[in-house]
Parts: C-alpha cells; structure tokens; sequence
C-alpha cells in the first residue's frame, strides 16, 4: 500500500523567515519576468500571486494598495513590490521583492534587446510582439470585471456606477490623471461620512 501524504496548508504569517522570503522571491520574480510591458500588465500577476497562491492578503487589501499605489509617482511594480514586500516580510523582504521584481527584467532587457535588434525586421517578430497585446487586454479585463463585482458587493451596483461613470469621463475624455481621480475619491470617502452625520445632527 502507498502510503499518500497530504500537504498540510500553513498560512503565510505563521510561516519561518526563510520559507516567507523565499515565496516573496518567487512571487514577484515569476509576475515580473511573465509581465510583458511592465506596469499594468504585471497586476494581475501579482494578484494572482500575492492573493491567490500564497495568500500574502485578501482582495481587499490588496485592492487598496493598487488603488494608494496608482496615487503615488514611479511605477506601479516596484511601488507594489516594495510594500507588499515590507507588509508581509518586513524591510529584508521590501529588499527581495524589488529584487525579484527588477533584477530579472534588468538583465533579460539587456540580453534580449541586444538580440531583438538583429532580428526585429523578421516577420516572426513582429507577429510576437503584437500578438502579446490581445492577451494583455484579456487579463486586465478578467482584473476589472473582478473589480466591478467586488464593488457590488460592497456598494451595490448603483453606487458603484455612480463612482465609474465620472471616473472614466475624467480620465477618458477630459485626460485627468488617475492618480488625482483616486486622490478625489479617497477624499469624498473620508468626507461624506462627516456630512451625513452632520446632516443627522441637525
């Protein structure tokens, strides 16, 4: 008889020092390296790391450290890096995340550039490097419908409409950068509650 050995799930906190930085490393070293383009394209990678595979923490902080980081200058990978970094392995794990996030594509930019430049002409090529970008919409679509429905659930389809419909007029036609969108956002959060009680008081 084989003897099957069920492995047995630890949650990330109660995890050793080693074993926390070592999945930190793979974490952002596999959605650095996989993210094609960088920024944008590399947030469904480290979500689905971050919260699904090691479960570092929940949709929910999650959401808000994608939401404060696109407030923030410098690019969203390594500020995501950083922090989560930080968060889940204090200041030796801010170091490994930003490490695992930045080294990889360093070096494989320099390689791969160098390489790309003698053959970009070939129809192979090019037909890679476009064909990436169908993939790309698909992932942050997946990302965005996961969004709109944890905003129901939160506020309700109505509010939550409410808050996309002048999001995207302001960031889509009248060119407002989202950092200032969220910035304004976060601001009403905090003040509405105010108001409306002091709306009751009165």
């Amino acid at each position: 008889m084989e003897l099957v050995t069920k492995k047995v799930h630890v949650p990330f906190e109660e995890k050793d020092l080693l074993t926390k930085q070592k999945d930190i490393f793979i974490a952002f070293f596999r959605s650095g390296i996989l993210g094609f383009g960088g920024g944008p394209s590399t947030i469904p990678l480290v979500k689905k790391e971050v919260v699904e595979i090691f479960e570092m923490m929940d949709d929910e902080e999650f959401s808000d450290v994608l939401s404060i980081g696109n407030t923030l200058p410098g690019p969203i990978a390594t500020k995501m890096a950083g922090y989560i970094g930080y968060r889940v392995g204090g200041w030796l794990g801010l170091v490994t995340a930003l490490i695992a996030t930045v080294l990889p594509t360093v070096v494989l930019m320099i390689v791969l550039l160098a390489s790309l430049n003698e053959f970009k002409d070939i129809d192979f090529v090019k037909g890679m490097t476009k064909g990436v970008v169908p993939i790309l919409a698909v992932m942050l679509g997946v990302m965005t419908w996961d969004f709109l429905k944890k905003s129901k659930k939160s506020l309700g389809w109505k509010t939550g409409f409410l808050i996309l419909l002048p999001s995207f007029i302001a960031m889509m036609l009248l060119g407002l950068h989202p950092g200032i969108v969220i910035a304004v956002l976060l601001v009403l959060a905090v003040a509405l509650p105010i108001k409306k009680k002091e709306g009751r008081n009165k």
